[in-house]
């Protein structure tokens, strides 16, 4: 009998996913029934944009944390495909930090080139996923949200790829309840031009709050504040932004801080994180960690050591992204084949994870986190027919990314960098980052 194998989730990982068995396929090899589950009515999960927040048309919880005008927070160089450039997509090279409709367009060109969609069933969503012991396998009770209809179907092997960027961590301080302003989480932020003259307050200190803050400040807020618990983020900031201890309380109009200060402001952004959330999944099956490089229970960062035949891509915090799924995404397809041997003692399988916990917290800095999720991109694809490419070339691009912001966070999409693909040199963009208010596909590619 073919194996069945269920992908949960049609973002970048469970689309790595199917790129992976669809590239076995047409070397010749007979591969399982692949079947993916995608709640959203098209593929590519956080990037598939929508005005939407809160629930869906269908009464489910929204997935996108996707913003207009969001252009990379990092270089192009450190995500491209190994088996799909940039260039091979749009037929020449372009600039480094490609805005959302750009990056879609690749994203799809992809998966569409290897036509795998007829294996997504949209609009479906996963209500429970339970492990038969007697037959060894899974039943998996799926939602057709569009008919309405619960239905149970078994598989032989279940890979969770629904990310974990979008159930939002959403914190309380005293005052939230009778604030005048807006309160809202990262995750319901859509359209920086909201805050146009308006003075704004930032929880967080990291990427979120980083880039929010940015792109607020880019469309118009007249000034920003960001609160951060443990330390600033400490770059040049413009005149009109400040950095300022945690946040004690807020009454009607005014933040109070720790430092004694108060700033009145308009409205209040949670840039405070995501949970990993798998509420289809019963305790014993449900992964439970942190946002960390090297994740709990999970052998090579994607057998479930409680049970070796379920998989988790891209639970990891991320320097490298699409293509570290890619290289997750090939191991669990050979692994699921047979041509990667799981090891049946679960002692090993935990210390594996212990080691690999070790090693990050051996780090230091951002510099060996990126050295270190590089290694691990690198022992995957050594253990796969994944095309190899020059991941230490993708770390260079995001050591000067990290130096480029350092020197001045406002322009740092304005430099440029070599694809570790095909070799070529990215050409600057056509307009510095912070004048460029228009972000489609068209005016993007114009050079």
């Amino acid at each position: 009998m073919k194996k069945k194998v269920a992908v949960i989730g049609a973002g970048p990982s469970g689309l790595a996913q199917l790129r992976a068995f669809q590239s076995a396929k047409a070397k010749g090899e007979d591969i399982p029934e692949v079947v993916c589950f995608e709640k959203q009515s098209d593929w590519g999960g956080l990037w598939n944009y929508t005005w939407r927040t809160g629930l869906d048309e269908h009464g489910e919880p929204v997935h996108c944390s996707m913003y207009r005008y969001l252009w990379t927070n990092g270089p192009k160089e450190g995500l491209e495909f190994a088996d799909y450039s940039f260039e091979e997509h749009f037929g020449k090279q372009i600039a480094s930090y490609p805005p959302r409709a750009v990056m879609v367009d690749y994203i799809e060109g992809r998966v569409k080139k290897a036509g795998v969609r007829d294996w997504i069933r949209f609009c479906t969503t996963i209500r429970m996923v339970k492990y038969n012991e007697a037959k060894g396998n899974f039943t998996i009770t799926a939602h057709d949200l569009k008919a309405d209809r619960m239905y149970d179907e078994e598989f032989d092997n279940v890979i969770v790829a629904s990310g974990h960027f979008s159930v939002p961590n959403v914190p309380e301080y005293p005052g939230f309840d009778k604030f005048n302003g807006r309160v809202l989480h990262a995750h319901d932020f859509r359209d920086a031009r909201e805050f146009s003259g308006k003075d704004l307050l930032i929880l967080g200190s990291s990427y979120s709050a980083e880039d929010i803050g940015s792109q607020c400040w880019k469309y118009g807020a007249k000034s920003i504040t960001v609160a951060y618990r443990n330390a600033p983020m400490g770059f040049n900031w413009p005149d009109n932004w400040k950095e300022v201890p945690k946040l004690e309380r807020v009454d009607e109009d005014t933040a109070y801080f720790s430092d004694g200060t108060s700033k009145k402001v308009h409205a209040i952004i949670l840039c405070t994180g995501y949970k990993h959330h798998f509420p289809f999944l019963p305790d014993d099956l449900r992964l439970k960690t942190a946002n960390r490089l090297a994740t709990n229970d999970l052998y090579k960062g994607v057998v479930y050591v409680h049970n070796p035949k379920l998989f988790y891509l891209g639970m990891q915090d991320q320097w490298f992204t699409f293509n570290m799924f890619d290289a997750q995404a090939w191991w669990v397809r050979d692994a699921i084949m047979g041509k990667i041997k799981i090891p049946t003692d679960k002692a090993v399988l935990l210390k594996d994870v212990a080691d690999r916990v070790h090693h990050e917290d051996e780090g230091k800095d951002a510099h060996d986190a990126i050295h270190y999720q590089g290694d691990y991109v690198k022992e995957l694809i050594a253990e796969t027919d994944y095309p190899s490419f020059d991941v230490d070339g993708a770390c260079e691009a995001f050591f000067a990314w990290k130096d480029h912001k350092k020197d001045d966070i406002m322009a740092f999409r304005n430099n440029a960098y070599k694809s570790v693909i095909t070799g070529t040199m990215a050409p600057v963009h056509h307009t510095p980052w912070k004048d460029a208010l228009e972000d489609s596909m068209e005016s993007y590619l114009k050079n």
